[in-house]
């Protein structure tokens, strides 16, 4: 189960991040988001932990917690959606009359 970290610190490493979960279970990988631009971090990641009993506990128990000056929002991470191959709808922008 993969499990959504929000409200991150923008000091936030990965080394951090999956200790401070490793508590909870095997972290078999802890993810900062960074922006694409920049390489800054984006104030969310993602955790995957061994087991779904794990990431339960660690859910549970870090939700609301506070690390690292902030307080987490934590819960299982959605699945991401398949686009549709790059085409968004709208015709381009072209009147075709």
């Amino acid at each position: 189960m993969n499990i959504y970290v929000g409200n991150l610190s923008f000091d936030t490493t990965e080394q951090a991040l999956g200790d401070y979960f490793s508590q909870y279970g095997e972290v078999l990988s802890a993810r900062v988001v960074t922006d694409r631009e920049t390489g800054r971090p984006r104030g969310f990641g993602f955790i995957e932990m061994s087991s779904p009993e794990a990431s339960k506990k660690a859910i549970d128990n870090l939700n609301g917690v506070e690390f690292m000056g902030r307080q987490l929002t934590i819960n299982e991470a959605k699945p991401r959606e398949m686009s549709g191959g790059g085409n968004r709808g709208g015709g381009g922008g072209r009147n075709r009359y």
